[in-house]
């Protein structure tokens, strides 16, 4: 039997995948070009699912929100998006909440307010220096970054500015990419500043060691210089399934639960094996995360090439666990203010050094609290070493990608919550994926003792549903990736998008580009990769020999 023949195989269902396949379907419409998936969804490491019996709310167990005033591509990506769309399936937005005054941060075993970090610095449980006391973790670590590159969290730069900046920094003498970002906040800040700047800033990953010329504007892009998030009110995941929308229209062919097992170049050709069969491509993009791609590399001889470039970036660890509820019980965690009056624990998140990190009350699909009636805890959003706590009230990580597998069926113990007799066959598909990833009855019971402990409360309800997902898992490896010490980012992210000359192979996503973390990220190199193949594809073989 002849191998099937296509001329555009795109790998990965992400958003750069699905954003590759649609620009490319609009600019080749008579071209065959066939997206693969490996898993059962579109959207990669968006992932937005409706809990049970709560209709208003939406679940982002991936990615959850946007940086609207400098993640310009996503921004126009949703304007074009919704040039499309009628006015009642347009993605909407809302205001996305963190850090309240009343919410708590309980740290070293005392219960704090966020104020009191800058209203009550006595309080704060940690050995600051005169300077750095009185100071939010931000602001520790952005004066810190100002006194490494002075005059970069001028608000006047721009994103290209400040990485330009850095990209040109030396620290005595050495060049920022060059030096870790850890190594560099330990010669201007103390090191109890740095573990409260761990402890309350809710992350482990982002002060770790990672190249500091990267490490540094992407701080203060995400945290330093007053970022101002953004929600989605039907879901993050609405952007990918509406570009996969518009691609199918056109014409073009997505295939889910096709995994790529390895491809080999022949003949101008390549021949890629998908679940055990035989397809030959003209071209090939893969938009996958270093993992995704670590795991081709020992069937795809081509990929062996190039391992220098994949390995220039280092995953990182994400956890997301989501609980239900009868009633938003934390509102009942407040403070009175200074005026007697009460402000209830509603919006934003709590941090702490317990293994939860941080926990988010999670807000309705219009942004505003939920204040009575079933509710919804983002209950732990964890990173770093402290993912290895639940490693132990878990299914085994390695054991999620083997084919025929779910994430349910290595549940030992499931946490079974209270599902409706009753429920509609539209209410089932809503709830579907939830139930997928449902959370081990051990986690939760763990879950919900420090939970208890954070909130300082004696009695909290009974869970009623239990969702997590840890982006640790193949073929993921992680929830995003950051540049290693002593690479050059810059030149890295300019060769990866087209690696290997006279070869039609291409690759894009979030893991080599600015925006490590974000969706911005992944369209800035679908953006470079899609140049780049155009004016590569565009040549005849005459016009690409004598370029090289």
């Amino acid at each position: 039997m002849e191998n099937e023949k296509i001329d555009i195989a795109i790998v990965g269902g992400g958003v750069s995948g699905v954003y590759s396949a649609w620009k490319l379907k609009t600019k080749y419409p008579n071209k065959k070009i066939v997206l693969f998936e490996g898993g059962d969804h579109i959207g990669g490491r968006l992932l937005s699912v409706i809990p049970p019996g709560i209709p208003n709310m939406v679940a982002e167990l991936g990615g959850m929100r946007i940086l609207e005033n400098t993640q310009h591509l996503i921004v126009k990506l949703i304007d074009d998006i919704n040039a499309k769309l009628s006015q009642e399936d347009q993605i909407k937005l809302y205001d996305f909440p963190v850090d309240q005054p009343q919410n708590i941060a309980y740290l070293r075993g005392e219960h704090l307010r966020l104020s009191d970090f800058t209203s009550e610095p006595d309080k704060v449980p940690y050995k600051l220096s005169f300077l750095e006391k009185g100071n939010t973790s931000g602001a520790i670590i952005v004066n810190a970054i100002e006194q490494l590159v002075p005059g970069i969290t001028n608000t006047e730069l721009t994103e290209k500015e400040r990485l330009k900046m850095c990209q040109e920094a030396t620290f005595e003498g050495e060049p920022l990419y060059k030096l870790g970002f850890w190594n560099l906040l330990y010669r201007v800040i103390s090191g109890e500043a740095y573990q409260f700047s761990i402890d309350s800033g809710g992350y482990n990953s982002t002060l770790v060691n990672w190249n500091a010329a990267d490490a540094i504007p992407w701080y203060l892009s995400d945290f330093g210089i007053k970022p101002v998030y953004k929600g989605f009110k039907n879901g993050f995941q609405q952007v990918p399934i509406s570009l996969a929308n518009f691609f199918e229209a056109d014409g073009g062919e997505i295939r889910l639960d096709s995994k790529l097992e390895g491809f080999e170049s022949k003949n101008n050709l390549f021949e890629l094996t998908v679940n055990g069969e035989i397809i030959e491509a003209t071209q090939l993009i893969l938009a996958m995360p270093r993992r995704s791609l670590d795991l081709l590399t020992n069937t795809s001889p081509r990929l062996q090439e190039i391992q220098s470039l994949i390995s220039s970036v280092t995953p990182r660890p994400l956890f997301k666990i989501f609980t239900t509820y009868t009633s938003p019980w934390w509102r009942n965690a407040g403070y009175n203010d200074s005026e007697g009056e009460y402000v209830p624990l509603q919006s934003g998140r709590t941090v702490t050094d317990l293994p939860i990190r941080q926990t988010y009350y999670w807000p309705l699909n219009n942004g505003h609290p939920s204040v009575s009636g079933e509710s919804m805890l983002l209950a732990s959003y964890d990173d770093g070493s402290n993912i290895g706590f639940w490693d132990g009230l878990r299914p085994q990580r390695k054991k999620a990608w083997k084919k025929g597998i779910s994430h349910a069926e290595l549940l030992d113990d499931p946490f079974i919550g209270e599902y409706s007799e009753t429920e509609s066959l539209l209410s089932k598909a809503l709830n579907q994926t939830w139930h997928q990833y449902q959370a081990p009855r051990k986690m939760v019971e763990e879950l919900s003792r420090q939970l208890k402990q954070i909130h300082d409360v004696d009695y909290a309800p009974a869970v009623k549903n239990a969702t997590f997902r840890d982006w640790g898992e193949d073929p993921f490896g992680g929830g995003w990736n950051s540049w290693n010490i002593g690479v050059k980012s810059w030149e890295v992210k300019e060769k990866i998008i087209h690696p290997i000359d006279n070869c039609s192979l291409y690759i894009c996503g979030e893991a080599y580009s600015d925006g490590q973390g974000w969706v911005e990220g992944a369209l800035q190199t679908a953006d470079m990769m899609l140049t780049k193949f155009i004016a590569v594809e565009s040549k005849t073989p005459v016009q690409q020999e004598a370029t090289l």
